[in-house]
């Protein structure tokens, strides 16, 4: 069945950064996106907690602080990140993430009361273009919520249909809100792109979706939203990623690395995607500035381990068949895993382990799969990884 692989890293897609308050052709945040921009999400979670306390009744607040809190859950997990594939999946294939009894609660709560002020709000005007607006949102966080915490993956896929009725609603009410159209622009490509038996799902009845039409809806956003100019870089990013186009993702990232030059993920992602482009040597580049900034201390990058550094180093160096050096790095990160996500951590070890297999060293290379496996026994890598204690691992050209 495709949809299993299929869906991770589309449905956390939906709906990832929606909701910016702004004014004027670009977007100006409050202090609170700053900070959710720029990863420091434990100060965006309490400046939203006030902006809740301010606005009780402000559905939009309410969606705020669910989504830094979702947000918070998804980057301690490792899920920010298309970087994390196996050889021939363009997206990161996710296990569970673990969230905290408060914080599930803090997002269930703030989503219900999203959506139920919005409810009210419709119904006493049913053209309450924000109502529906925040409708949408709180259905997209939710939708991403039900993939990555609950892998309720159809309650997602009917939640992301769910935000697209919304904003559907809100782009007819106001014709001129781009911002509103970046949904139906994912929806369009998620849906495109799904199997053919996935379509038949009764709430998808009559709609196929078009791939290439979503792309534009997004580009459109991208250039000419408000709210969410630079959600829609993002998502077209990681689109352009999947859809082997990096030289088209490339621009999008360093815009968005500009504005947010706190953000180290933006940078790690150019440096995939001047790898998936060829350009060994300025994906090297990348990372030895991420690396130079980390050691002076930089804003945010203090805080990336190390051996995250390392590990995209050695990544990097095994996909252009560098195994002698990869293997250094890995080491090194295998060393020290206990600062880094639980997916890259077992990632670390089954990269050692290939790299290793494709050196001959065949028992060396089982013991790094067996590691990889006691790092999560019960995620999909360690069933890969289980598939190369018996067979030999080996790449195609």
């Amino acid at each position: 069945m495709i949809w299993p692989k299929f869906r991770a890293g589309l449905l956390v897609l939906i709906a990832g950064f929606l909701c910016v308050r702004a004014q004027g052709a670009e977007p100006v945040l409050s202090e609170g996106f700053e900070h959710f921009y720029n990863l420091e999400y434990p100060q965006a979670i309490q400046y939203f907690r006030a902006e809740v306390a301010r606005g009780p009744q402000t559905p939009a607040s309410h969606n705020h602080l669910a989504q830094a809190v979702l947000y918070d859950a998804m980057f301690h997990g490792g899920a920010l990140e298309s970087e994390l594939v196996s050889g021939s999946n363009p997206f990161i294939r996710r296990d569970k993430l673990a969230t905290s009894p408060e914080a599930a609660k803090t997002f269930d709560d703030e989503i219900a009361t999203a959506l139920s002020l919005a409810q009210t709000r419709l119904a006493k005007n049913e053209g309450d273009y924000e109502a529906w607006y925040a409708s949408g949102v709180s259905y997209g966080l939710r939708a991403n919520y039900n993939f990555l915490v609950r892998k309720a993956w159809m309650d997602a896929l009917k939640d992301a249909s769910a935000a697209r009725n919304a904003h559907n609603r809100a782009a007819e009410i106001n014709p001129g809100a781009m911002d509103a159209r970046l949904i139906q622009g994912l929806y369009d490509y998620i849906v495109g792109s799904l199997p053919w038996h996935m379509k038949m799902l009764s709430f998808l009845a009559g709609y196929h979706g078009d791939r290439e039409s979503g792309i534009k809806t997004i580009q459109i956003v991208s250039e000419k939203g408000v709210q969410n100019k630079y959600d829609a870089r993002v998502l077209l990013a990681a689109i352009y990623r999947r859809e082997r186009r990096p030289m088209d993702a490339l621009p999008l990232l360093v815009s968005v690395s500009e504005r947010f030059p706190r953000n180290y993920l933006f940078r790690l992602e150019m440096v995939q995607m001047y790898s998936d482009a060829g350009n060994k040597k300025a994906a090297l580049v990348v990372l030895d500035d991420v690396e130079t900034m980390k050691k002076a201390g930089a804003p945010s990058f203090a805080t990336l381990p190390i051996e995250k550094i390392w590990y995209y180093r050695g990544n990097l160096l095994f996909w252009y068949r560098d195994y002698d050096t990869a293997i250094d790095f890995l080491r090194r990160v295998t060393s020290h895993t206990d600062d880094l996500d639980l997916h890259t951590s077992i990632m670390s070890w089954m990269r050692l382990g290939q790299s290793l297999d494709m050196k001959g060293r065949r028992e060396d290379a089982r013991l790094a799969y067996q590691h990889a496996i006691q790092k999560g026994p019960q995620t999909d890598l360690a069933k890969e990884a289980r598939g190369y204690l018996s067979t030999r691992y080996s790449r195609n050209g």
